[in-house]
């Protein structure tokens, strides 16, 4: 099965967890910053293919997607859909 998505993922994969923000350099950049426990308070995960994270918000039901870093794990840049 081919993903016509796999070649720009693994590009921003590289290029997020090339030198991992800390969550001030992330905030700074980005706004929010969520620890995978606050995300999950916040956000219902769907469904993810790194860097990029599917999540339903609990507070208004609306989906939207997050990128998020691997080490140390942050989510960041909400964007509903």
């Amino acid at each position: 099965m081919s993903d016509p998505t796999e070649a720009v993922r693994r590009e921003l994969v590289a290029e997020i967890n090339l030198v991992p923000g800390s969550r001030e350099a992330l905030e700074a950049q980005h706004g929010q910053v969520w620890s995978t426990d606050e995300m999950s308070e916040e956000f219902e995960a769907i469904g993810f293919m790194a860097p990029l994270i599917v999540v339903r918000r609990r507070s208004d039901g609306r989906k939207g997607s997050l990128f998020f870093q691997h080490s140390p794990r942050f989510y960041f840049n909400f964007q509903p859909h």
